[in-house]
């Protein structure tokens, strides 16, 4: 019966998305007043940025939970259940209670005469800020979804504010101009309120300290105020406002995540300067226990498979450096399936000449490229590229070719890897 309910409350959910992405927070808004205005009573670090902003929410959330904290995460997309979107100290939410909130928050909105369209991430989004006022949480971690400004989750006044970084992705919606989408991340900084970025061009750094400066908000850089240095063990060292880690190990794979790691590490001190009490142990073994899904993830030794979620140019660079400088292999086999809306031909340009054969698919979501385009977008390398349509006859041909000394990667995007993490660990589907 509850699984009956917690179906027809995805039904209800999903059928939101037909009404596409409505960039604007009066929607959501409405619906928060409808049901109290949980945000209110609840404190927030908020965290944007292109990519990383799931990790690096990982890694804030485990540090503040091994210090004793109760924390609230909210992430998106899920890899698998619906259900991972929404945490209480790395316990997802429960399906009867998507159920019963989804029940209550629709009779909520529809006595408020609050009436569609409002989407998918609007209902979620204060689902998720409901839950974590019902549950106490001393702190809740907010992932933006897209963009920033316009985000449903832009509804908080957050104790600060992270943006990983800023590279071109969702053009459509943000801009085509590295400007024009960091000034959309930028939505997120509010008045007083610090903000750590770990963006590296120098014009977007200056765009975000004017903002910060008109804000009076306190700015915090990856590089200046927060340093790290890569060990000899493959550890890092971290040096930040008044903390110096050494030999930090991390559960995580790539370079890249040092550097989300150093900024998690620059918001705990900024939280530890908001009186929020945080021990250097539960720095170094927030960071040791840490587990993010889909990034760079082994899911299978024998033979040995890949998941990495890289589903823009930025992220497929990250991959592509991981795979030259952190993996050993005799060959290498990649399976590929990308979305519609990506920037498709700079992405297969950085990775399709790291391998000796190509599988091309797509997960099952209309927003997939169908593998006969993603072919022709290969050019030369569509010579070692092969198509499976089906899902899951593209893992048993790419498991089939991979042999014990060499490596199959599966990318492109979260849709991607979240079925093919299922298919590797079905007792985990919802």
């Amino acid at each position: 019966m509850v699984q009956d309910t917690y179906q027809q409350s995805l039904h209800y959910l999903y059928g939101l998305e037909k009404f596409g992405m409505i960039f604007g927070l009066a929607q959501v808004k409405r619906i928060l007043e409808a049901i109290g205005n949980p945000h209110r009573d609840i404190q927030t670090v908020h965290i944007g940025g292109t990519n990383g902003k799931g990790s690096t929410a990982a890694m804030v959330s485990a540090i503040l939970q091994k210090e004793g904290y109760r924390v609230g995460l909210y992430t998106s997309p899920h890899l698998i259940r619906f259900t991972e979107r929404i945490k209480v100290n790395g316990k997802e939410i429960e399906e009867e209670e998507v159920a019963q909130l989804t029940g209550w928050m629709r009779k909520e909105i529809e006595a408020a005469s609050i009436t569609p369209p409002f989407t998918f991430f609007d209902f979620t989004t204060a689902m998720a800020l409901h839950y974590f006022k019902q549950n106490w949480v001393d702190v809740a971690i907010l992932e933006v979804g897209l963009g920033g400004r316009l985000d449903s989750t832009n509804v908080v006044n957050p104790l600060l504010s992270i943006i990983t970084n800023i590279a071109k992705d969702h053009e459509e919606y943000l801009g085509k101009s590295i400007l024009k989408i960091a000034r959309e991340k930028a939505g997120i900084i509010k008045r007083g309120r610090p903000l750590i970025t770990a963006v590296e061009q120098p014009r977007v750094r200056r765009l975000f300290s004017e903002i910060c400066m008109a804000k009076a908000s306190p700015y915090y850089q990856v590089g200046k105020e927060f340093r790290y240095a890569r060990g000899d063990d493959g550890d890092f060292h971290y040096e930040g406002l008044h903390r110096k880690l050494w030999g930090i190990h991390l559960n995580l794979m790539g370079f890249h995540q040092v550097v989300n790691a150093t900024t998690a590490l620059g918001a705990i001190e900024v939280l530890e300067e908001l009186g929020y009490r945080i021990s250097a142990d539960a720095m170094m073994s927030g960071l040791k226990e840490v587990d993010w899904p889909g990034r760079l993830e082994m899911v299978s030794s024998s033979p040995r498979v890949l998941l990495d979620g890289a589903h823009n140019p930025a992220g497929a660079l990250v991959l592509k450096a991981a795979l030259e400088k952190e993996y050993q292999y005799r060959h290498l086999n990649l399976l590929i399936g990308i979305m519609k809306d990506k920037d498709i031909p700079s992405m297969l340009h950085l990775l399709a000449p790291l391998a000796d054969r190509i599988i091309l698919t797509q997960p099952h979501t209309d927003r997939a490229m169908p593998p006969s385009l993603l072919k022709k977008a290969l050019g030369q390398n569509g010579k070692k590229a092969e198509i499976a349509e089906e899902f899951q006859e593209a893992i048993e041909r790419g498991l089939s070719l991979t042999q014990e000394d060499d490596l199959l990667c599966i990318t492109g995007s979260l849709y991607t890897v979240g079925e093919a993490r299922a298919y590797f660990h079905p007792k985990r589907r919802s």
